[in-house]
């Protein structure tokens, strides 16, 4: 059930006392993120494709197929991104395309990456490239998907072609997005294909992406040894909170959530330690399987019973997921105290299709950051989600979460307010009062009035 929505003025929120003054973010490199299957569009067989065939998986019964027509679109979109000053751009290539059938390689579609990838670097702008972004292809769903037999064996196949082919022009990699939010949509709640329901079966997933990613991690640095060579996973953390901390239920769920949901599979995929109920593998060692922690912060999760709660009266976005900045400042600092690796915030933003509060979104979620810098946690990197409004998974392409508005119609881009001031942002290294006046000023969250609870 969605919360239902009111609007709350935008100086009230708890907190956020910085709104008179600017502040700086100077070092921290800013940039956009998509992914393949969110923004190409075209004809590929994938597991998504495939799931956004059957009726009534997708919220407004939209496939991928269309998405922001990226594949043909490229050279637009890269020159977008030059103009708003984006310095980084993490990006994914979709397995789907490159191998569409067992064994067999697309050389043109390698060929399109390469161009692209050469274009960002002309125009100044760094890649992040994500090898699996929730999709792969339609054969590899058919044969078991991580569960199958060889299914290591062809992942690194896959990992091995990409990084021998791409990778002169590649220096930096995420191997899998969000193994939390794929597991527990896929196997566990049965939101995302292949729609199983088993908490079973989804730590059984769990340990294997936990090795996948392992086995990505010394892969690519045997292919490409060069010491600007980084690897790491793309983490969805979240921070919980019991619905009422005086009910010991509620504090004994809380913690068991977080440990199934982030905790044990962060830890498994950074150290190669496998705690309950995640199983290690053979031939995997204890050691560091990442040279970035990547941190994708989106919402606070308040814990009633076994989902995704939001109380009423909180800041919420047009989803109905929770606002709550700090949390990007309690994650990072978590993250940076847990295994003393650089953060790099790999994914934030917010649905609203107004663009009515995603200007004082960045603002909130940026001080937070320049704040927990100040104290010394090393973040280096913030990818905003997204550049362009793009297809959303089971959502489809109802929500907005761009910086670019798209007419899905017509195909024509149109930047939002929120996207030149963050190109201000990061044209100024910060802000300045004068850029609250302009972008943010006035600017108010929804709150939620009823409880919430997602999946």
């Amino acid at each position: 059930m969605r919360a239902s929505l009111s609007h709350r003025p935008a100086g009230t929120l708890a907190g956020m006392v910085h709104e008179a003054h600017g502040f700086r973010l100077d070092g921290m490199l800013l940039g956009v993120a998509t992914a393949a299957t969110q923004v190409e569009g075209g004809d590929v067989e994938s597991n998504w494709s495939d799931w956004a065939d059957r009726p009534g998986t997708i919220a407004d019964g939209s496939t991928p197929r269309r998405a922001t027509d990226h594949w043909r679109r490229w050279r637009e979109d890269t020159e977008l991104m030059a103009s708003l000053g984006v310095q980084v751009y993490r990006m994914s290539v979709d397995w789907a395309r490159l191998e569409p059938r067992h064994g067999a390689w697309d050389d043109a579609a390698f060929a399109r990456y390469r161009e692209e990838l050469t274009l960002l670097r002309d125009k100044g702008i760094r890649p992040l490239v994500t090898l699996h972004h929730f999709s792969h292809p339609s054969w590899f769903e058919r044969d078991g998907g991580w569960l199958a037999p060889g299914a290591l064996w062809v992942w690194e196949r896959f990992v091995s072609e990409v990084v021998t082919r791409l990778g002169d022009l590649v220096a930096e990699w995420v191997t899998i997005n969000e193994p939390n939010v794929y597991v527990t949509g896929g196997h566990v709640f049965g939101d995302f294909p292949p729609g199983h329901r088993s908490l079973r079966e989804g730590m059984r997933v769990y340990s294997v992406l936990a090795a996948a990613h392992i086995r990505a991690y010394a892969l690519i640095h045997a292919l490409r040894p060069a010491p600007d060579t980084m690897v790491g996973v793309a983490h969805h953390l979240r921070t919980f909170r019991p619905g009422n901390p005086r009910n010991p239920k509620h504090q004994a769920l809380t913690r068991v959530m977080r440990h199934l949901f982030q905790d044990a599979i962060v830890r498994a995929m950074t150290t190669g330690e496998f705690a309950t109920p995640l199983r290690r593998r053979a031939g995997i060692e204890s050691g560091c399987y990442a040279d970035f922690f990547g941190l994708n912060y989106y919402s606070r999760t308040t814990v009633t019973r076994f989902d995704d709660g939001t109380p009423p009266g909180v800041p919420v976005n047009d989803l109905g997921w929770e606002v709550y900045p700090a949390g990007l400042g309690e994650t990072a600092r978590w993250a940076w105290e847990t295994y003393r690796l650089p953060v790099w915030v790999t994914e934030n933003g917010t649905c609203d299709a107004a663009d009515a509060f995603r200007s004082r979104y960045l603002w909130d979620h940026l001080w937070v950051l320049s704040e927990v810098r100040a104290q010394g946690v090393p973040v280096e990197r913030y990818y905003h989600w997204c550049f362009v409004d793009n297809w959303e998974w089971a959502e489809g392409e109802q929500p907005r979460f761009g910086l670019v508005a798209l007419d899905y119609e017509t195909q024509e881009r149109t930047v939002r307010d929120s996207g030149r001031f963050f190109a201000e942002v990061i044209r100024e290294g910060g802000t300045t009062p004068e850029m609250f006046a302009s972008h943010v000023a006035g600017q108010s969250y929804p709150v939620s009035t009823t409880e919430g609870h997602h999946r």
